[in-house]
């Protein structure tokens, strides 16, 4: 496999890495193998990660990684939302929007407004 055809194989990853707020460090080919490290906002986002690598390649022989949790993420309000679908987002479960709440110490999570800056805390 070529180093473009290598890198295109993975490439799905790293579109649903941008996607989901992960911090890329390295996307590259070298030596044969894809080279792929980045922190995930959440422990659940990066589970889902590797469900995506697996999806892909079960072996994952041909790829070398270093996927982490950060932090902590920020997150931008957007006109929808709500700290349920954002938890549900962030975690799999909207029943952690609680700890959002209190990580950005709002008493009222019905009050959150669009452009408002989140901190995601890490799972």
């Amino acid at each position: 496999m070529t180093d473009q055809e290598l890198k295109n194989k993975y490439q799905p990853v790293a579109d649903f890495m941008s996607r989901n707020g992960f911090q890329i460090q390295h996307f590259h080919v070298q030596d044969g193998k894809a080279i792929l490290s980045a922190a995930a906002p959440t422990e659940y986002l990066k589970d889902r990660a590797w469900d995506e690598i697996k999806k892909l390649d079960s072996s994952f022989s041909d790829l070398r990684h270093d996927i982490t949790v950060a932090s902590g993420t920020m997150y931008v309000v957007k006109s929808g939302d709500n700290l349920s679908n954002i938890s549900k987002t962030f975690y799999g479960n909207a029943n952690q929007y609680p700890k959002i709440a209190q990580a950005n110490n709002i008493a009222n999570p019905d009050k959150i407004q669009v452009g408002q800056q989140l901190k995601i805390p890490a799972a």
